[in-house]
């Protein structure tokens, strides 16, 4: 098995997680560069920096069994992923996520061709209601994650709205990633009035000035107003995710720490 280079010594000091959010996790997407070089050296770093929780986005040709061992050597959960559900293999799919522990299994988005409408999204709506039937019967449930192109409104329609109004709320959840809701210039504390306890995950990242992603606390997003919401919105996990990290270590680094010391006004 190969190794990254030693771990640098301020991860020996990472800070608790403290009495803000109840916990904070990374998706890996972040550090996939990383994961491509050795998998179980990633999870030990992100492990180091502070994390409890993860979010796969691929297993990087590693089987589920030996992640998850990974993952309990290391102390961390993995309590989602990022998957294909509407692809035709939602019982490997669920199959996976027994051994690894997945509470969720997250839609990242939509193939291209199913964004040409209004319907294709009502569709792919009735796809995820089917999907989530078959894996609550598992004991897993399902959610979609959000881009900026279902808010691009269609002959009045916003596909985003389509989605939440046509899956079951009981089978369907939401996972809001809050920098593409606001690229689109929508408000997810509106959202979150609007359809409270339908956004049980969420992705955190910060936007700068010229509206492209930041690490947390690097950008303008109101992070102390959107996650005072969390409760409303239904949301139990925060997953810090940057798409185009110039450092990943330093990007995850800096978002933990800044999520990590966030309190709330009560």
């Amino acid at each position: 098995m190969s190794s990254l280079a030693p771990l640098p010594d301020f991860l020996d000091s990472a800070p608790e997680i403290g009495p803000g959010l109840e916990r904070v996790g990374l998706q890996l997407y972040t550090v996939r560069d990383l994961m491509q070089t050795s998998v179980a050296a990633t999870l030990e770093l992100v492990a180091k920096v502070g994390y409890k929780e993860v979010e796969f986005a691929g297993y990087f040709g590693a089987p589920p069994a030996q992640l998850r061992r990974w993952l309990d050597d290391f102390g961390l959960t993995a309590p989602a992923a990022h998957v294909p559900l509407l692809d035709g293999r939602l019982d490997q799919l669920l199959d996976d996520a027994s051994v690894l522990g997945h509470q969720y299994l997250v839609q990242a988005s939509l193939p291209l061709l199913q964004r040409r409408s209004v319907d294709t999204f009502r569709r792919a709506a009735a796809a995820l209601n089917q999907a989530a039937e078959t894996a609550l019967s598992r004991g897993v449930s399902v959610a979609y994650h959000n881009h900026d192109f279902e808010f691009q409104s269609a002959g009045g329609i916003v596909p985003y709205d389509v989605l939440l109004a046509d899956t079951d709320p009981s089978l369907v959840s939401m996972e809001v990633d809050l920098y593409w809701m606001a690229k689109a210039g929508r408000d997810p504390l509106r959202y979150f009035a609007a359809h409270p306890g339908r956004f049980r995950l969420c992705h955190v990242k910060d936007m700068d000035g010229r509206g492209h992603m930041t690490e947390v606390g690097r950008g303008r997003l109101d992070f102390l107003q959107i996650l005072g919401g969390r409760e409303k919105a239904g949301l139990r996990h925060f997953f810090v995710e940057h798409d185009h990290p110039r450092d990943p270590l330093d990007s995850i680094r800096t978002s933990y720490i800044t999520l990590n010391t966030m309190r709330f006004p009560k």
